[in-house]
């Protein structure tokens, strides 16, 4: 019975890396969509666009991938060799997905972004009454 279900949580575990990939492969295909038909009117705007999709499409595949490593920690004898192999693939890839966070919005995930008021918008006053 164990074992039938650690085959069941390591097939599970699988698939889910799998989708973690495919999640990539399709975002890197659909932004060369987009590049190719906009090539005739390209701009920089453009290329962020483009660069923005490449992005989240590895920062999501690659949280996926996290998910799918810690699956199948569940079926793996928890020796110190795989804990310390699963903990340097778990960092790595958690760097990664924090350095493409910050490149893609401009600030670490714990920062608030800052909003400046608009400049035409009337100040209401504070009644202290």
């Amino acid at each position: 019975m164990i074992q039938l279900l650690t085959q069941y949580i390591d097939s599970i575990a699988k698939v889910i890396e799998f989708i973690g990939v495919l999640i990539m492969v399709l975002g890197l295909l659909f932004a060369s969509y987009k590049a190719i038909f906009s090539i005739n009117n390209f701009t920089h705007d453009t290329y962020i666009e483009i660069r923005q999709a490449v992005g989240k499409s590895i920062l999501l595949g690659l949280e996926v991938l996290i998910a799918a490593d810690i699956i199948a920690t569940v079926v793996t004898e928890p020796t110190l060799r795989s804990v310390l192999v699963l903990g340097f693939i778990v960092l790595i890839r958690t760097f990664l997905s924090l350095s493409l966070q910050v490149e893609l919005e401009g600030h670490f995930p714990w920062q608030r972004k800052t909003t400046t008021p608009e400049k035409n918008s009337p100040e209401t006053p504070i009644n202290h009454s």
